[in-house]
């Protein structure tokens, strides 16, 4: 975000028009971006090259990990964080043009009980009805694909190559990119949704890794089962949905086998 000073406009009514590029990928980021202007400007929006004052201010690049979370809740934290940020700035934020996740109208109440002083428009296909979401849409996708020229993999094999096409499950170069970057036993590089469909087809061909502590039910409450067992399968492939880290790390329900040695679940290193 820009600590450029606001322009004058800033303090008379404004819309602001909200999108995201990503959401259907099945690698990469999925990103929300935003386009604000005055609310003089909005007739003539269509005419205009991104030339006139208008101000775009691009979210944060929202990376997947093997957390299963639903996809309409971080949709609808995205835009609010937006939001949120534009009127911290100072904007006269009036109107905002989102477009729907989930049920138009629920969306539009969320929105609206957050910001009771700001009108909201939310409907389907957005980007095309509206000149101020269509910017905002170009905000978007220009962010994630420079984000997906300048990606750093976390892998170091040196047999990874970073020709993965746009990332879309109808590409025939991310096909062929995740044929060739297939792990029978890791899945696949942490670029790659592991829960998207695209990926589901490959998983058969996986190996099931099965912990030491798995054979080790006696010593294991619950029925012969730990809370936090875990088969590699858990982490991404069946949805497995991950408890507090307060919880994982106090060792309440893990097998006598980790509390002996003193073992953890740890996410961040």
């Amino acid at each position: 975000m820009s600590s450029a000073p606001l322009p004058k406009w800033a303090s008379k009514p404004c819309i602001m028009g909200i999108d995201e590029a990503g959401r259907g990928p099945v690698l990469g980021p999925m990103v929300y971006g935003c386009l604000y202007c005055s609310l003089s400007y909005q007739k003539t929006l269509t005419t205009l090259n991104f030339a006139e004052p208008i101000w775009v201010l691009p979210v944060k690049l929202l990376k997947f990990d093997v957390t299963k979370i639903n996809l309409n809740e971080i949709s609808h934290n995205s835009a609010i964080g937006l939001v949120k940020r534009v009127l911290d700035m100072g904007v006269l934020l009036t109107e905002v043009y989102v477009d729907t996740v989930g049920d138009a109208e629920k969306y539009r109440v969320k929105l609206s009980e957050k910001f009771p002083g700001v009108k909201f428009v939310v409907a389907k296909k957005a980007d095309s009805l509206y000149p101020v979401v269509s910017g905002a849409s170009i905000v978007a996708k220009v962010t994630r694909d420079r984000a997906l020229r300048n990606w750093v993999l976390d892998e170091t094999a040196e047999n990874m190559q970073r020709n993965f096409g746009s990332g879309y499950p109808g590409d025939p170069e991310t096909k062929a990119w995740l044929d060739r970057h297939k792990h029978m036993v890791f899945g696949f590089p942490t670029i790659v949704r592991f829960s998207w469909g695209t990926c589901k087809p490959y998983f058969k061909d996986f190996v099931e890794v099965v912990w030491e502590s798995d054979k080790m039910d006696e010593d294991c409450p619950n029925n012969g089962r730990s809370k936090h067992q875990q088969k590699l399968s858990d982490l991404g492939f069946t949805g497995y949905k991950r408890k507090s880290e307060d919880i994982e790390s106090s060792g309440k329900g893990r097998c006598k086998f980790f509390q002996a040695r003193k073992l953890q679940l740890v996410s961040k290193f």
